[in-house]
């Protein structure tokens, strides 16, 4: 049991997953971030694109 948890310490296959999943939380994280500026941005401009359509008459 020991050999095995000694093996499994000294392994850098899990750390390399590791760094994956937080290189992953990262741009998860960004994304969100951006997708409500982004969403406001949005709505600006489809509620001026429909304020100019809606003047045309």
């Amino acid at each position: 049991m020991a050999k095995t948890l000694k093996a499994f310490i000294a392994s850098q296959s899990g750390a390399t997953a590791i760094e994956y999943g937080l290189i992953a939380a990262i741009i998860s994280a960004v994304i969100v971030g951006a997708s409500g500026s982004i969403k406001s941005a949005l709505v600006i401009t489809f509620s001026n694109t429909a304020d100019g359509v809606g003047s045309i008459n």
